[in-house]
């Protein structure tokens, strides 16, 4: 019969109370999984505490395929430090050195500029249009730790989708044929 009429099979034979067990258990690992990120974006104050670095600009500090963890404290930023931001009309964050820091004590606030270390030049090419410095709500984090090269998974299912597909797929079936 082969791989796929065993996989029907075992479909036709499960019992309602068995499906039901296996949703149950699927969506109590997803809820896990949303409090935990939740969890860690009101511990680091930042909106994304953990972040892939997708390119080589930052090399060799970070090479593509690290796993940055952020966090986002009230002390000011400072000038050598390692930022991840977004910029308005980009889907994708950055990660950057900040290589200037102009503060206004009055109003408590700063303005950065960045630059990949290996990257010729500033990133006001990669701003916004007609902007020349980043403010806070830029700034989603700055760098505390990483991870080299485990960010790759994500990079690979990124970049070829079938095979997040596969894995999706060959997952749910693990699933959906497993005996208890």
């Amino acid at each position: 019969m082969g791989a796929y009429g065993d996989a029907v099979a075992a479909i036709k034979a499960t019992n309602f109370r068995h499906i039901a067990l296996q949703a149950i258990s699927l969506g109590m690992i997803v809820t896990s999984a949303l409090i935990i990120w939740k969890g860690l974006m009101c511990f680091t104050g930042s909106e994304s505490p953990v972040v892939v670095v997708l390119s080589g600009s930052m090399e060799p500090g970070f090479r593509r395929g690290d796993i940055l963890f952020l966090h986002m404290g009230k002390a000011p930023i400072r000038a050598g430090e390692i930022v991840v931001f977004h910029v308005e009309g980009r889907d994708i964050p950055i990660v950057h050195r900040v290589i200037k820091v102009h503060e206004n004590v009055e109003k408590g606030d700063f303005e950065v500029l960045t630059k990949g270390d290996n990257n010729t030049g500033d990133d006001r090419l990669l701003y916004a249009q007609n902007q020349l410095w980043l403010q806070r709500q830029h700034i989603m984090g700055r760098a505390v730790g990483f991870l080299p090269y485990v960010g790759w998974v994500t990079i690979i299912m990124t970049e070829n989708p079938y095979i997040k597909y596969f894995l999706i797929g060959a997952l749910g079936l693990l699933v959906i044929t497993s005996k208890e």
